[in-house]
């Protein structure tokens, strides 16, 4: 692709579900897009459709626990042009692998983009993460807190000891806690980080997903069924509702907001829903 003033969106997981949604969406505003995924099959179905709405767009692999493979993977979209929205939505659900894969994807992996996306993103531009309502569910008192701060100082250690805190409790539920302490970990990080992105003109928010009709969404489906009782409007999300919320909060209209998380349950939390046993 010839760089000539373009505006880079790139959004990792977007080769399907809410990722690939949002792709069309921010596709239609006119920024050329880079998808980033692990799977190139499912990247190039979602290019070939994405091109049949002549948008301009391209994909890079990306495993976004592997620090060297999220630096190529800025490297690229910033020598496509000028690099103004990241929508970080890729993540690992409890049936996509053990708990240290899953804190490796959804912890790990977020201080990745953030730190690899740092140094290029321009200014006015946004940087989005994705936790999960299970953030919500799970009892605070589990979260390794302290283990948070390491996240900028020592990504070893950090890794170690959110693991080590999972580690504490029965195996059956570690894939389980993992996602819940991984997701719960991107609010707090994303809300840390929005001061030190903010001396960049960026802003940095999270987006906290319910359940969603989406691939994903389809491994979990029985659990998801039991908390669609406590939701205010009864049914699961569309992956196009989501969307619009990603593109509307990176818009550069948007501009005062920052450092702060957003759920989108259809009331879920609201409804009163607890951990599934609690």
């Amino acid at each position: 692709m010839e760089k000539i003033n373009k505006k880079i969106c790139v959004i990792t997981g977007g080769s399907s579900g809410i990722g690939l949604a949002t792709a069309f969406r921010m596709g239609r505003k006119g920024y050329t897009l880079v998808l980033a995924a692990r799977t190139p099959a499912k990247m190039e179905k979602a290019i070939a459709r994405l091109k049949e709405e002549q948008l301009e767009v391209t994909a890079c692999r990306c495993d976004i626990s592997d620090w060297e493979s999220v630096q190529k993977m800025a490297a690229y979209a910033q020598s496509l042009g000028e690099v103004s929205i990241v929508l970080h939505i890729a993540g690992m659900s409890p049936h996509m692998g053990n708990a240290e894969a899953i804190m490796r994807g959804n912890a790990l992996g977020t201080v990745h983009i953030h730190d690899a996306f740092y140094p290029i993103l321009a200014r006015g531009g946004c940087l989005v993460d994705t936790s999960s309502m299970s953030a919500y569910l799970t009892p605070e008192f589990i979260m390794p807190k302290k283990a948070f701060p390491l996240a900028s100082t020592d990504r070893d250690a950090f890794l170690r000891k959110m693991v080590a805190r999972v580690n504490l409790l029965p195996p059956k539920s570690r894939a389980g806690a993992a996602y819940a302490i991984s997701k719960y970990f991107v609010i707090q990080y994303a809300k840390k980080e929005a001061a030190r992105f903010g001396k960049r003109g960026v802003r940095v928010l999270s987006i906290t997903p319910g359940n969603f009709d989406t691939p994903m969404g389809e491994l979990e489906k029985e659990e998801a069924a039991n908390y669609l009782r406590y939701n205010a409007i009864q049914r699961l999300g569309r992956p196009d509702e989501i969307a619009a919320l990603f593109a509307a909060v990176s818009d550069p209209e948007m501009g005062y907001l920052t450092g702060c998380d957003i759920l989108c349950d259809g009331g879920c939390i609201a409804g009163g829903a607890k951990a599934l046993g609690g």
